[in-house]
């Protein structure tokens, strides 16, 4: 049962409009992305300030209740919504969406977490800079959120993820301190690095409220194509042949299975492919540059005359318009759209060694058919830093439900093939509440302990996101 004097004194923190506790006035904030799971909570609390968030972290403490931080709400490992105990506040970063400062020279934007990632990629074009996350809900998803779970997106490859991006924090601590961490240094090298600490942690050590973040200059000019191929090793020579040959031109490299652009064809018919027949394997590349157009379309013609002359591509789509290339980038960014139209299906986002990139295919979906025949392989993902999408589908006109009762031995099958390569069970979309069985199965039990030492000391009352990532409950 809520307390009735804690959700009074979060009223006089934020005021009434912004503490919602009606049953539909909640409900958008407590069902996943996917719709698949509702929680519930005692409140939502929408602060509009810092000094509003710590007061509220500070109440939580004063009456222990637990804290669920969320940004846009767009994750897949429901990291930011609370379980059904109902005894949470929820802690909506939306309202903090000011640019708090934009720096040109020293290449910096400094913007708070409720701030969406196109709000931000927006206001750097406007003073000829370029915020480089790219991500397909770009539109709806948080910088708050981008940085609690790392994100990475198509231009990690020339521009890293969010740990790279970021140059200083504000955090609000468990204690309800604000620690101004708002530093626009590319170098500090003055003691531990707890930037870093906050970056990725889901909001269990605490909730990032502001960030200054590296902007770089805008591309003169940019190119992309849509590259057809036969193998995946051919994608990965191929890749090999862009980073000789291209240099830094080369910003994005994403691979997608023949499958992948079938499910978008059926579900988008305005996205059809480019190709007259299908084809195995696709590669997306784009190459952004900072000279002339004359001087990017004389690195991507070399490179592929020199990928036919080896016999690494089938066909080729160059774009020669802002819209061709938008319509080519939509095709991959509609993938994961095509999927939930498709029906349910099982996701993993995992990183691999790109030396074994193609091993792991081949093995881990024959294993897959074999031991569930009929079912369907949609692997996309990013070639650049080894991220895929290797995500099992129902087979086509199956019960999908019927399905999904196999999902913890398919994560098993695909995580151990993962663990083989030394690679890791998730990359870019966090641990959350979906994956801490997965988390103290894979990993070793020194850094299992290594975590929780962290997790007690920035918050040992176990309130801040309890349940996500190492799944511990408060005072666990």
């Amino acid at each position: 049962m809520s307390n009735p004097e804690f959700l009074a004194s979060c009223v006089n923190i934020v005021g009434a409009a912004y503490l919602l506790s009606g049953e539909a006035d909640m409900a958008p904030f407590l069902t996943d992305w996917r719709g698949r799971f509702t929680g519930a909570a005692c409140a939502v609390a929408r602060p509009g300030s810092t000094a509003e968030v710590a007061a509220l972290v500070r109440l939580c403490q004063q009456y222990q209740v637990p804290m669920v931080p969320q940004g846009g709400n767009t994750g897949l490992v429901l990291g930011s919504v609370p379980d059904q105990r109902g005894n949470a506040l929820l802690i909506s970063l939306l309202r903090l969406n000011r640019i708090r400062h934009i720096d040109p020279i020293n290449q910096t934007i400094t913007v708070e977490a409720g701030c969406l990632l196109a709000q931000v990629q927006q206001v750097a074009e406007e003073v000829q800079r370029l915020f480089p996350l790219s991500l397909g809900s770009e539109g709806s998803c948080s910088i708050g959120g981008n940085l609690s779970t790392n994100a990475g997106g198509t231009a990690v490859l020339r521009y890293g993820n969010m740990r790279e991006l970021c140059l200083g924090l504000e955090v609000v601590t468990a204690e309800g301190e604000v620690w101004d961490g708002l530093r626009a240094l590319r170098k500090d090298n003055t003691g531990y690095d707890l930037r870093d600490l906050f970056i990725g942690a889901e909001g269990t050590l605490g909730i990032i409220s502001a960030a200054v973040l590296k902007l770089y200059p805008q591309p003169q000019y940019q190119l992309t194509a849509l590259v057809a191929l036969p193998t995946v090793n051919d994608a990965l020579s191929l890749f090999n042949l862009a980073q000789d040959n291209c240099g830094a031109t080369l910003t994005g490299f994403e691979l997608m299975s023949g499958l992948c652009l079938r499910l978008v064809q059926q579900q988008f018919a305005h996205l059809a492919s480019p190709f007259e027949q299908a084809y195995a394997q696709y590669v997306l590349l784009e190459l952004s540059d900072h000279e002339d157009q004359a001087h990017t379309q004389g690195l991507l013609e070399r490179l592929m005359e020199l990928a036919l002359e080896r016999g690494l591509i089938s066909d080729a789509v160059v774009a020669t318009s802002l819209a061709q290339s938008q319509r080519l980038w939509q095709i991959r960014e509609h993938i994961p759209l095509a999927q939930a139209a498709d029906g349910k299906n099982i996701k993993h986002d995992i990183a691999l060694p790109l030396s074994h990139i193609a091993a792991f295919i081949e093995e881990t979906e024959a294993a897959l058919r074999l031991a569930f025949e009929g079912c369907r392989l949609v692997c996309f993902g990013h070639i650049g830093d080894g991220n895929l999408h290797f995500n099992v589908a129902a087979p086509e006109g199956g019960d999908a439900d019927a399905f999904l009762q196999h999902q913890s031995a398919i994560n098993r099958l695909v995580y151990d093939r993962v663990q083989h390569y030394r690679g890791s069970i998730s990359a870019e979309h966090g641990i959350g509440a979906l994956k801490p069985d997965e988390l103290r199965h894979y990993k070793t039990a020194l850094e299992i302990e290594l975590m929780r030492k962290l997790k007690r000391a920035f918050d040992p009352n176990g309130l801040m996101n309890p349940g996500k990532i190492l799944g511990l409950s408060a005072r666990d």
